[in-house]
């Protein structure tokens, strides 16, 4: 048993069903977890198992049916749209298999618009995300919308938007899904800086068993 100060997530008795015009599908029952902070966590397996959906209530985009998710003692599924909006600005960075990059902005004003919203220092937000890019060897694109960048490219991005307001937790759903193999080496050395050198707890939904293998702990769902 984990110290619980040293306990990020506990999770309690969740389920999370969805209604369909036939009947309701029970995507996740019972469920009961710790997360570790500071760790690497990986959610594995198959397809419909509720990796995304767990990944979503961690990140308080989807509220439970039943049971419960405490962030560092706070009920995710009772707190109100306005408190939930600022953990996700502050408290979680999110990553996903698509990129959601918009493709009408520079990878420099993709990476910054998270804190663009909130923040009256538009400079320190251009620094801090092109210092971000630069670390991630995006120096040279910082110009470059989404369609002149490698899928790589474009993870890369997305990861530095989800640092943007340096968040404790980075939530990542199969992050390497759409990419080559050399490119998904380049963004798993980021996962294990940020893991190791910065102190982050990471999340990863992932099918790659190798890439599952280098978390602290795995969570096989379904």
């Amino acid at each position: 048993m984990s110290a619980e100060s040293d306990i990020l997530y506990r999770i309690e008795h969740l389920c999370r069903d969805f209604k369909l015009n036939r009947g309701v599908i029970h995507v996740l029952k019972d469920l009961n977890l710790e997360l570790p902070a500071n760790g690497w966590v990986a959610l594995v397996g198959r397809s419909g198992s509720g990796k995304t959906t767990l990944l979503q209530l961690l990140g308080g985009l989807d509220r439970p049916t039943s049971g419960r998710i405490l962030y560092r003692g706070q009920d995710l599924g009772k707190l109100s749209k306005a408190r939930l909006t600022q953990l996700r600005r502050s408290e979680f960075g999110f990553v996903f298999q698509a990129y959601h990059l918009l493709p009408e902005l520079s990878a420099w004003e993709n990476a910054a618009l998270p804190a663009l919203t909130w923040t009256d220092d538009r400079n320190a937000t251009y620094a801090r995300a092109k210092e971000l890019l630069e670390s991630f060897g995006l120096g040279g694109r910082l110009q470059h919308r989404p369609p002149e960048l490698s899928g790589g490219e474009q993870q890369r991005v997305a990861i530095a938007r989800a640092l943007i307001n340096n968040p404790p937790v980075i939530l990542a759903d199969e992050p390497t899904g759409n990419l080559d193999e050399a490119a998904a080496k380049q963004v798993v050395k980021i996962f294990q800086d940020l893991r190791e050198k910065q102190g982050k707890t990471i999340v990863m939904v992932t099918h790659d068993p190798k890439i599952a293998a280098l978390a602290d702990q795995q969570f096989k769902l379904g």
